[in-house]
């Protein structure tokens, strides 16, 4: 890539104000642009935000200005646009998750290869020292073999008119929160599991709060809830046959002073729990500039893993909804 990456941001959602803080940490990219299809609402974002330009959709995807653009659009959406971006000649970073199916996914990276686009799933911890630093304790076998994975995410969602309340629009707890342990256990075991079971209450349509349990042909066992209807939490458990590691996988380690993870050896509750720090850091800023680093190297093992995990997790989200729709 000889030039910064130029990325537009198709939809002024309140996260991509989180992303443009983000993003303006990294010199590899530029946020050059917003879109909305209210275009009124276009300028407010930019002026807030110190972007250049306020365009609708088309005048984005038309734009020989823009190299890249990052959707923060509804879940029901990620699929439509992000393939029409590609079609544009866009590279692409789309928020989580990044498809309802494996089906529709497969048509958004299908898409992206015939265009010679990057396609990306956003999720900032993946790209944090944290996270890395776990996986490579964990694919070492520091603690030996992975036994059971426990991830959790949750929150209140009080505003009952809030878009994540909509079925159409692919809302629900698994898809906001819940795809978030999802991932996470994807990237601990490295495939999608063998059985899915799953229990959930559900409200207007979309499940409010949700439960399930992975079985993996290797053996591991994995967890996992999510909520719109709790506390706010964010937190997982490795529990492997020489230890345990206890974290809560931010997003955004720059949030807190001093950010760690937890790892105990052994089998005995007496034996001292270690703190292992991490870097202060942006998940986003992090993960604009692997994006940045996969476009610039397309041919990279890490962009063909991050698109197996992708799949992956479309499909296993699917599965657990299914499941626990019976």
């Amino acid at each position: 890539m000889a030039h910064t990456l130029r990325i537009g941001i198709l939809g002024a959602a309140r996260i991509a104000a989180s992303f443009v803080a983000g993003a303006r940490q990294s010199a590899r990219v530029d946020v050059v642009a917003v879109a909305s299809r209210d275009v009124a609402r276009a300028e407010v974002f930019a002026q807030t935000h110190q972007i250049a330009r306020a365009l609708t959709y088309e005048q984005m995807l038309a734009s020989p200005e823009v190299d890249a653009v990052y959707i923060p659009l509804p879940n029901s959406l990620h699929a439509p646009w992000s393939i029409a971006a590609a079609r544009a000649g866009k590279h692409v970073l789309c928020e989580k998750p990044l498809a309802l199916s494996e089906e529709e996914a497969l048509g958004m990276f299908a898409a992206a290869d015939a265009a010679g686009v990057v396609l990306l799933e956003g999720y900032p911890f993946l790209f944090q020292p944290q996270t890395l630093e776990i996986e490579r304790l964990v694919a070492a076998g520091t603690l030996g073999r992975v036994q059971t994975i426990f991830a959790a995410c949750g929150f209140t969602l009080s505003n009952p008119d809030d878009i994540r309340f909509d079925p159409a629009l692919g809302g629900g707890a698994l898809l906001d929160a819940g795809c978030y342990p999802v991932s996470f256990i994807r990237q601990l075991t490295g495939t999608r599991p063998v059985r899915v079971s799953a229990s959930a209450r559900w409200q207007r349509g979309v499940d409010e709060t949700l439960t399930a349990t992975l079985e993996f042909a290797n053996g591991i066992i994995a967890q996992l809830s999510c909520s719109f209807a709790s506390g706010l939490h964010r937190t997982a458990l490795i529990t492997c046959s020489g230890g345990i590691i206890e974290t809560d996988y931010s997003n955004h380690t720059a949030r807190s002073s001093a950010p760690h993870f937890r790892l105990r050896r052994g089998s005995d509750w007496r034996n001292e729990t270690e703190i292992v720090p991490v870097p202060r850091e942006d998940g986003f800023r992090a993960e604009v500039d692997a994006f940045a680093e996969m476009i610039a190297d397309p041919g990279s093992e890490s962009l063909a893993a991050r698109r197996a995990a992708s799949l992956d997790n479309a499909w296993t989200l699917a599965a657990i909804l299914a499941a626990a729709r019976g």
